[in-house]
C-alpha cells in the first residue's frame, strides 16, 4: 500500500480502522489470558472502567473541536468526587441532594474555567494547568489527605448497580428499533432532496450489523450481572451529545468556531459565549464522572482522577478528533476510550509493569496524533 492510499484509507475509514484495532487488541489479550479477557465478568468490568473516561471524553471532545484544551479535568473529577464522599459520609446528606449539589459545583467550576479563558484572556492551556494544581490541592484539603469511606449503599448502587437482564434485553430492542428509524429517515431525507440514495441492501447490512453488535453486547453482559448502570448512563450521554453535535445550532457553532474562529465571529456568532458553555458542559461531565468514580470505589480518594485528563484527551485523539479543532465525533471519542480501557485492563491482567503501561499508552497517543497530522497535511 502506498503512503497516499494509506492516507486515504485513514481519512475515509477511521471508524473501521479503530474497530479493527480493537479487534486486534482483544484478540491478543484473549490469547495471552486464555480467554479470560473476553469473559463476561471481565468485559463487564472493562465497560464500567471505561465509563468514567468515556464521560469525561464526551465533554473533552467538544472542547478540542472548539480549538481549546482543558488539563484540569482529572483534578476536577477528583475534587468533585471527594466533595460527593464528604457530603455523603461526613454530612450524611441524602444521595439525591448530594448528586444535585455536586453537579451544580461542576457546572460552576466549568463556567469559571471558561470565564478565565474567554473573558479574562488567559490561554486555556494555562487555565487548565493552573486548575490541575489548584483543584488537586483543594481535594487534599477537603478530604484531609485521607480516603473518605464508606459511602452509603445508595451511592454505591450508582456506580456498582446493574440493570436486570430482562430490562437490558428490552433496552437492546429499543435501540435496534431506534437505529432502524434513523436509517429509514436518512433514506427519506436523501430522496426528498433529490440526492443519491444508497442501495437498500447497504442499509440492510448496516442495520443487521448494528443488531448483531447490540445482541452480542447485551447477551454478554447479561451472562454476568446485566448492563452496569454507569454504562447505561454513558449510552444515554452518547445519544445526547451526538444529537447536540449533529442536530442543533449550538453543535454546528462548536464546529464552526473550531474550523475558523474569526470567520465565525464576523458572521455574528458570540464565540465567547459558545466556548463558555462548552467549558460549563465539561465541568458537568467531570461532576458525573467524579460521582461514578466515588460510587464505584465506594470511597472518595484524594488521588482519584490522577492522569484522567491524559486518558480523556488521548481517547479523543485516538477517536479521530483533530488536534487543530473543527473535526471530531462523540462516538469516535468513546471508541478511543474503549481502546484506552482495553489496554489498561489487558496489561493489568498480564501483570505488565506500570512503566511499560505508561510507555504503551504514550506511544498510542503519539501515533494517533501522527495519523491526524499525516491525513490532514495539505488540506487546510
Amino acid at each position: 500500500m502506498t503512503p497516499t492510499k494509506i492516507k486515504q484509507f485513514f481519512t475515509q475509514y477511521k471508524l473501521l480502522a479503530l474497530l479493527i484495532a480493537i479487534a486486534i487488541i482483544w484478540t491478543f489479550f484473549s490469547m495471552k489470558t486464555e480467554g479470560g479477557f473476553i469473559s463476561p465478568r471481565n468485559l463487564s468490568n472493562l465497560m464500567r472502567q471505561m465509563a468514567v473516561t468515556g464521560i469525561v471524553a464526551c465533554g473533552m471532545v467538544f472542547v478540542i473541536i472548539a480549538g481549546e484544551i482543558d488539563l484540569s479535568v482529572g483534578s476536577l473529577l477528583g475534587l468533585l468526587g471527594g466533595i460527593a464522599a464528604v457530603l455523603d459520609v461526613t454530612q450524611h446528606m441524602a444521595p439525591p441532594a448530594t448528586v444535585a449539589l455536586v453537579l451544580a459545583c461542576g457546572l460552576v467550576l466549568g463556567l469559571f474555567n471558561g470565564f478565565l479563558t474567554e473573558y479574562a484572556g488567559i490561554p486555556s492551556f494555562i487555565v487548565g494547568l493552573g486548575g490541575m494544581l489548584a483543584y488537586r490541592g483543594i481535594v487534599l484539603g477537603v478530604t484531609g489527605g485521607a480516603t473518605v469511606a464508606p459511602v452509603s449503599e445508595s451511592m454505591v448502587q450508582l456506580g456498582q448497580g446493574y440493570l436486570p437482564p430482562q430490562v437490558g434485553m428490552a433496552l437492546g430492542v429499543v435501540l435496534f428499533v431506534l437505529a432502524a428509524v434513523l436509517i429509514w429517515r436518512q433514506r427519506v431525507n436523501l430522496a426528498r432532496h433529490h440526492l443519491p440514495v444508497p442501495a437498500l441492501w447497504r442499509h440492510a447490512v448496516r442495520l443487521a450489523a448494528i443488531g448483531a453488535v447490540l445482541l452480542a453486547f447485551v447477551s454478554t453482559l447479561n451472562e454476568y450481572e446485566g448492563i452496569p448502570l454507569p454504562v447505561l448512563l454513558l449510552l444515554v450521554l452518547l445519544g445526547i451529545f451526538s444529537y447536540i453535535a449533529t442536530q442543533t445550532v449550538f453543535g454546528r457553532r462548536i464546529y464552526a468556531v473550531g474550523s475558523n474562529m474569526e470567520a465565525t465571529r464576523l458572521s455574528g456568532i458570540n464565540v465567547q459565549a459558545v466556548k463558555l458553555w462548552i467549558f460549563g458542559i465539561m465541568g458537568l461531565m467531570c461532576a458525573l464522572a467524579g460521582l461514578l468514580n466515588t460510587a464505584r470505589m465506594a470511597a472518595g480518594s484524594p488521588s482519584a482522577g490522577t492522569s484522567g485528563e491524559l486518558d480523556a484527551i488521548a481517547a479523543c485523539f485516538i477517536g479521530g478528533t483533530s488536534m487543530r479543532g473543527g473535526s471530531g465525533t462523540v462516538y469516535g471519542a468513546l471508541i478511543g476510550a474503549l481502546v484506552m480501557a482495553s489496554l489498561d485492563n489487558g496489561m493489568s491482567m498480564l501483570d505488565v509493569d506500570t512503566y511499560w503501561q505508561m510507555i504503551v499508552k504514550g506511544g498510542i497517543l503519539t501515533l494517533a496524533v501522527w495519523v491526524d497530522v499525516a491525513t490532514r497535511s495539505g488540506r487546510r
